[in-house]
């Protein structure tokens, strides 16, 4: 067969990378599975005694029965020294990690393209409901059809080299026409599977997972305030690095009345708390910005942005800083803006970047700089 019709197919074991390996082979493609071996967690490994996740095992017999190449590849020390520390560190600084949106270009995406060079492949497919667009030379993510699995708020941060290698096959479909289309081809128990964690390598609570990964956390940072907006202690808190913007359960604390988590400040190990109208904001700054064309961000005139995964798309307008970052101006006042979650901008369905969200300090000087007509913020 051509090497234009080979194509590695990233193969999870699970119903939408099988679907995806099925319908590639209804198109005519030569399908290669390569299953990556990221970390493992217990309850993946159904019989004692057992050397590989059930997810690997799964993949190797959907291969089987295909009639597919299939390769696993170990990557736990790579996924762990970056995917893993990655996530640690954010919530050291009093952050809130997104693991996925920097799992993808740094280690899934770009170990699948490598196979593809290694078993004469031009293309990689993978089961994220998105699209792909060419315009002006560049190629864009698209939401998915299906907005309720949509994931290309995880994908902006693919660079260009990896976009043009890349296929989403299950853009124009819903999950349930996924089930159903497995169902009739014969993989019933298969179309009734379950979904995966949204996390995949922590199971249960992830404060639990960060004193598992870093033994010394709770010597490193140890209790702090819980402070009012004025800076009024509150009472104590066990470590900044457990507590993320806009929660409410699990504080450990009465006041009398439902508190929320406002601000987060690392530096000072404090944790503000206020009612849930402290949490809205009508501006948001954004750095480490990454768009194919950076132009566009001040040039789409229906700029919208999410804030986090299935958070609905705000109306915007955005505008660079003399540093680099980008400062966001809200239509209507957004919720919670959390320090190292994902911002993604998109035109339309389209995503033209994203970046990650900063701390947000230094507000009113950037905002009287860039958008001078709106006064000061209150």
């Amino acid at each position: 067969m051509e090497q234009n019709k080979r194509i590695v197919v990233g193969m999870s074991g699970g119903i939408d990378s099988s679907a995806v390996c099925l319908l590639l082979q209804e198109q005519g493609y030569e399908v290669v599975g390569v299953t990556l071996r990221t970390w493992d967690v217990p309850s993946h490994f159904s019989s004692s005694g057992q050397e590989l996740p059930d997810e690997v095992m799964e993949a190797q017999a959907l291969a089987a029965r295909l009639g597919i190449e299939h390769h696993v590849a170990d990557v736990r020390q790579e996924f762990r020294e970056t995917i893993v520390r990655y996530f640690v560190d954010e919530y050291l600084r009093g952050r809130t990690p997104n693991p996925c949106v920097w799992c993808n270009p740094l280690l899934k995406e770009r170990i699948l393209c490598e196979w593809a060079d290694r078993t004469g492949c031009r293309q990689v497919a993978t089961g994220h409901y998105c699209r792909l667009e060419d315009r002006g030379g560049l190629r864009y993510i698209v939401a998915g059809d299906d907005d309720t699995k949509d994931q290309s708020y995880f994908l902006w941060r693919l660079p260009q080299s990896l976009l043009q290698r890349m296929v989403f096959p299950l853009g124009g479909l819903t999950k349930a026409s996924v089930r159903e289309y497995l169902a009739r081809k014969g993989f019933v128990g298969k179309a009734r599977g379950g979904e995966s964690m949204e996390v995949c390598f922590i199971e249960g609570d992830y404060r639990d997972f960060l004193r598992r990964q870093c033994p010394d956390i709770d010597r490193l940072i140890g209790p702090g305030w819980f402070v009012d907006p004025q800076g009024r202690k509150l009472g104590r808190h066990k470590g900044c690095a457990y507590y993320t913007i806009g929660q409410r359960k699990g504080l450990e604390i009465a006041l009398g009345k439902p508190a929320y988590v406002l601000k987060i400040h690392p530096e000072k190990n404090t944790v503000m708390l206020g009612d849930a109208d402290g949490l809205l904001a009508d501006y948001m700054l954004v750095e480490e910005v990454f768009l194919a064309d950076p132009q566009e961000l001040s040039a789409c005139d229906g700029l919208t942005v999410r804030i986090r995964y299935r958070s609905r798309p705000l109306p915007c307008r955005a505008v660079w800083t003399d540093d680099g970052r980008v400062l966001v101006k809200f239509q209507t006042a957004a919720s919670a803006i959390t320090p190292g979650q994902s911002a993604v901008f998109y035109d339309g369905r389209r995503v033209i970047g994203g970046g990650f969200i900063a701390f947000q300090q230094g507000l009113r000087k950037l905002i009287a700089r860039c958008f001078p007509d709106d006064g000061t913020p209150v």
